[in-house]
């Protein structure tokens, strides 16, 4: 019986449990294809004789950079970890300059590219890589191998004595994989996970999942490359959950359609866009469909759950549920059961509103450093809390310091940052993970986030102001796409606004006629500054006098991973925004730019 404590351990436990016809099933030009729980071993050793003749030995590094989750991802990480080797997912969307450092600092000896945008951007750094020696694609280009290149050469069996003899000597203290955080400054930083650290939290956190062992389905789109999304495939695979690939971020709606998954992850951002469009929708109703749509939604808002708003709230829910939370189901899927959210702070109303209406979203709390998950929800055993991140999983102590920060001990908690031990010792320290992150815990030991250490800030009076918090708030306005509250150092709290542009433009259909389309021209419109200073005025209200909002300005442009607003995680970087828009922060104080 395989005892699974290294991450190559969850496949060859699936083939004794929950052998799957559908492990992993990625979508080819068009048509789904499905590899079963026995050929992804097969591959996956194939691709582990083909490294080892290619010369890859142990503690070696190799590459992997996908536009998409993808089956060909999940044979090379089993291939390479299998063999003792390491591997190092990039992000896809990082720059060329960023691809070169990580090669570089990780000394990648291969590198698996998906397609030829990636390949693009490796070919322009590859003379700059020295120890890198190849690179395979799993598209079929013309340009570069293909990834079956390898398994070929992994056709010979000869030397499969040695692929078990090295899987043998990996010990589950050794490291597994370099996982470079894109942070919100500087450079990305090579965050160190053994295979105890990702197994353990996979095992552990799927204690937390409410689904039939051995009979259930997922959707996989988060980037793979983000330890999140990585640690739920290990975790699938422990479950018996057949692994769908979504095509792209774009396909969800149709892929949920086509898969029916009883369980998807989520990042706050996505269920915002989900929940904007559902209220679109909604808008554009009329008569007596509108207003049972609005009702369902005003009811939907005010959830709790276990039956805390009493019978006649139950009562009213269950006519909600049939006769509109029943479509917001079917565009889901229809059989979805756990909607995992996290990477973000999740606006409670989002969680009171799908759970509401059947959908169960379970927010969650982790980071790269603690493979990820620290905390989740659960629905089952009173575990769910809304506005919390849930209770801390197994063997996972959680303790808030004296200033409030959230400090970590368990076995998920990373090794140290990779030939950086300035770093490493800057947040290992007396036994804890130091998260940079600011909670508490109640008295019933849910955990609640309620800022970054870093983004926290002072104004020059001297109080302390915690950003996220009111962004988080501003942003249900559907007026408001994202917004930077800054003023650290300065007299009061402002803000840098990205209008919802697409909102914007069906409002001035419907409302105002005449508003330009030109998002440079529209941001200068004093009708739509004043329909967002009532916005901003609104959410004010729940602040005290020296949080509020008290100046802002619009910027033209949509804030983006590609222009480096965002991190991959969509996460605001913070500096590079503010940078960005210095022009309009001096405006605000009136400094001499």
């Amino acid at each position: 019986m395989t005892e699974v404590k290294r991450l190559f351990d969850f496949p060859y436990y699936q083939l004794e449990n929950y052998p799957l016809d559908k492990a992993l099933v990625t979508k080819y030009n068009g048509v789904w294809k499905a590899t079963s729980t026995k050929e992804y071993l097969d591959q996956a050793n194939a691709m582990s004789r083909g490294l080892l003749k290619l010369g890859v030995k142990p503690d070696d590094k190799v590459a992997i950079i996908s536009m998409t989750n993808r089956t060909e991802w999940n044979i090379v990480d089993i291939g390479v970890l299998q063999i003792g080797a390491q591997d190092v997912p990039i992000y896809p969307t990082i720059s060329e300059e960023d691809y070169q450092y990580v090669l570089n600092h990780s000394e990648s000896v291969y590198c698996f590219v998906s397609c030829s945008e990636v390949l693009a951007k490796v070919e322009a750094i590859k003379h700059k890589v020295p120890s890198l020696k190849g690179v395979y694609s799993f598209d079929n280009l013309s340009n570069c191998a293909h990834f079956s290149e390898v398994m070929k050469l992994g056709e010979d069996m000869s030397n499969q004595a040695q692929v078990d003899q090295l899987k043998a000597q990996v010990k589950e203290d050794d490291l597994a994989t370099l996982i470079y955080t894109s942070g919100t400054t500087g450079r990305p930083k090579g965050v160190m996970l053994t295979h105890k650290n990702i197994a353990s939290n996979a095992k552990y956190s799927a204690q937390r999942l409410p689904i039939e062992l051995g009979e259930s389905k997922a959707l996989s789109f988060l980037p793979v490359c983000h330890i999140y999304e990585r640690m739920l495939l290990y975790m699938y695979q422990y479950t018996g959950v057949e692994i769908h690939f979504a095509e792209s971020l774009e396909t969800i709606s149709d892929n949920l359609k086509e898969v029916k998954p009883e369980v998807m992850t989520a990042v706050p951002r996505l269920l915002e866009k989900v929940y904007d469009k559902i209220i679109a929708k909604g808008t554009d109703l009329t008569g007596i469909k509108k207003k049972l749509f609005f009702w369902a939604v005003k009811l939907g808002l005010k959830y709790e759950p276990y039956g805390q708003n009493g019978g006649w709230y139950e009562f009213k829910l269950k006519i909600a549920r049939k006769l509109i939370f029943s479509k917001w189901q079917e565009a889901l899927g229809g059989n979805l059961k756990a909607i995992a959210s996290g990477s973000a702070a999740l606006q409670p109303r989002l969680a009171r509103v799908f759970n509401a209406a059947g959908c169960p979203v379970f927010e969650g709390y982790g980071l790269t450093e603690t493979s990820p998950v620290v905390s989740v929800n659960d629905m089952r055993n009173g575990g769910l809390r809304i506005g919390t991140v849930g209770k801390p999983i197994a063997e996972t102590e959680v303790k808030i310091a004296e200033d409030g920060e959230i400090l970590i001990k368990g076995p998920q908690v990373m090794i140290g940052y990779y030939k950086d031990p300035e770093q490493t010792a800057e947040v290992l320290k007396d036994g804890y993970f130091h998260t940079g992150d600011i909670g508490e815990i109640d008295s019933d030991g849910f955990l609640k986030i309620t800022d970054r250490k870093k983004s926290m800030f002072k104004t020059s009076g001297g109080k302390y102001v915690a950003p996220q918090l009111i962004e988080n708030a501003m942003k249900q306005s559907r007026f408001i796409e994202q917004i930077l509250v800054v003023g650290d150092g300065e007299k009061m709290p402002a803000a840098l606004i990205q209008p919802n542009f697409e909102f914007i433009s069906d409002w001035n259909e419907r409302k105002e006629k005449g508003l330009p389309n030109d998002p440079a021209t529209l941001i200068k419109e004093p009708k739509l500054i004043k329909r967002i200073q009532k916005e901003v005025d609104k959410f004010n209200e729940r602040f005290g006098k020296w949080e509020k909002i008290k100046k802002f300005e619009l910027t033209p442009d949509v804030w983006s991973i590609e222009d480096g607003h965002l991190t991959p995680t969509m996460k605001m970087k913070r500096k590079v925004i503010k940078e960005k828009y210095i022009d309009l922060y001096n405006k605000i104080y009136e400094h001499n730019s």
